[in-house]
């Protein structure tokens, strides 16, 4: 392996994932919900992604916010040109991407003085301890005043017992040698045998059976950057923000909102306990004893400014929010550690209900009587609950959003395109909330062929057959390939009924479509 690895998978491309924790409206959101001062909605920021990966985050934010200059790094040379690729085919001009290793980032022509925002996800557990040194150099140096920081990383306790798996199959993948993407498949292969041969460590752990099977499921490029990199490292939560002091940081919160709400995620007993304790890095410590948290994702500031009750509000009352999934498909139900909870119909329902007519402040949610009866703290609570369980999102205002519609465009199209001969991408950008949408590959195809003319569902699943038929792909279902031209396209037709029912009148409201 050569040098300028230093030990991290290169010969295997990470996922094409966007990843809404790095949305500014989010973090905005963020910061003012822990009644905090922080980036200003729809303002111009200068932001940076250290490990930017294919760079699909990156490019879609900078479609969905033209207001933002976005700096991206990542030392692997061909996900960088693939990056690139695609913001030139989307037309952007406020990203760019460099390959440069961390420590010699800060330095690197055209990089901005300071940044309002440096992300870093799914890279921090995973670089060697000079590099993580590297990273809090950069923030110290780069990282303006009042600005955020956005790290996450692999957490202890929650990975307590999987480690030894994952060394196992590290070890396994080491010995054998070769491409990384030869190795993946017998080491999983291996671990199997060992946990068929009644292995003590499984057998005396028998949780990693189900984890292991969720495992084999999973995609292959992210479990090779997971189980066969040679840096990888778990963290307390107070050691992580121990190396982040050093550049002068402060936690702001976690940007997995759920996982803050305690209702949910602690019994009264524990709400207790965390009650009597005032440090806040052993408070956010014990909460991941509490939830077994395996996989954490922080928010820093660099000179956090607390906001009275009134600013909080005040502020929070501007703030416009809308629905990402169709109002019948958002059950009143979400996942916490103590499992699944069942939300107050009396709070959610009239909430739900007002949202469902498109984006809205809340000021203008609270002029519906049923809304304004439930009270602030209720009000504050549903919408963070929401915005956590990803049915809601935090919108930009509505000043420059014909400017926003239209770089969205453009992006949007390059993705649409890359859907004839491709499902690598699986989002959309946004010119309501800043962010993206989940959208699959013959739903894209979908928009195509609306965008072409066809106005009809069965004339959109007509052309998605034609565009997978020329390629010799057939649709999955139940496991098992779809066989005849009949099946296949019965199959799109009803997808394309559902999705004109349900998805496209969001996308639509969220100005996609």
């Amino acid at each position: 392996m050569s040098a300028w690895t230093s030990g991290y998978v290169t010969d295997l491309g990470y996922t094409h994932g966007f990843y809404r924790e790095l949305t500014p409206a989010l973090l905005s959101f963020l910061a003012l919900i822990r009644a905090q001062r922080g980036l200003e909605p729809g303002a111009p920021l200068n932001y940076c992604e250290l490990g930017c990966g294919q760079g699909l985050s990156m490019n879609l934010l900078a479609a969905a916010n033209p207001q933002v200059q976005f700096h991206a790094t990542d030392f692997n040379p061909s996900q960088i040109a693939g990056a690139r690729a695609l913001a030139d085919e989307a037309s952007l001009s406020n990203v760019k991407f460099y390959d440069h290793a961390f420590a010699h980032f800060a330095d690197a022509p055209g990089l901005p003085d300071s940044f309002d925002v440096i992300a870093l996800h799914g890279i921090y557990s995973w670089i060697s301890e000079e590099n993580r040194a590297a990273i809090v150099a950069f923030i110290r140096r780069k990282l303006k005043v009042g600005g955020l920081v956005y790290v996450s990383y692999n957490a202890l306790p929650g990975w307590s017992a999987a480690a030894p798996m994952r060394h196992l199959m590290y070890l396994h993948g080491k010995a054998k040698g070769g491409p990384t993407v030869s190795r993946l498949e017998p080491a999983l292969a291996f671990v199997d045998q060992m946990q068929q041969a009644g292995a003590a460590f499984f057998r005396v752990n028998p949780g990693l059976k189900e984890r292991f099977e969720r495992v084999k499921g999973q995609n292959r490029n992210y479990l090779a950057h997971e189980y066969l990199n040679d840096a990888w490292t778990l963290f307390y939560h107070s050691e992580v923000a121990s190396e982040m002091s050093a550049a002068k940081l402060s936690f702001l919160g976690s940007a997995a909102l759920l996982e803050q709400v305690d209702a949910i995620n602690l019994t009264p007993e524990q709400q207790q306990i965390m009650a009597g304790i005032e440090d806040p890095v052993l408070r956010e410590t014990v909460r991941d004893y509490m939830t077994n948290q395996q996989f954490r994702r922080d928010v820093f500031v660099k000179g956090p400014v607390p906001l009275t009750p009134q600013a909080t509000q005040e502020a929070l009352l501007d703030r416009r929010f809308a629905l990402s999934v169709a109002r019948t498909d958002v059950t009143l139900k979400v996942a916490g550690s103590q499992g699944e909870a069942t939300l107050q119909s009396e709070v959610y329902t009239p909430l739900l209900d007002v949202l469902s007519g498109g984006a809205k402040t809340v000021r203008e949610m609270l002029g519906d009587p049923a809304v304004a009866s439930l009270g602030w703290a209720r009000l504050q609570q549903a919408l963070t609950v929401l915005v956590g369980a990803g049915h809601l999102q935090p919108c930009l205002p509505t000043k420059d959003e014909g400017k926003r519609a239209k770089s969205v465009k453009a992006f949007n199209n390059a993705v649409l395109q890359r859907a004839r001969d491709s499902a690598e991408l699986q989002f959309l950008a946004s010119p309501v909330t800043g962010g993206g949408v989940s959208v699959g590959r013959f739903q894209q195809l979908f928009l195509l062929a609306l965008a072409e003319g066809r106005k009809q569902p069965e004339d959109w699943a007509e052309f998605t057959w034609k565009v997978l038929a020329s390629q010799g792909q057939k649709i999955l279902k139940d496991g098992k390939a779809l066989e005849t031209n009949e099946e296949n396209l019965a199959e799109l037709k009803g997808q394309a009924a559902t999705f004109a029912e349900k998805q496209l009148p969001v996308l639509k409201s969220l100005l996609i479509a």
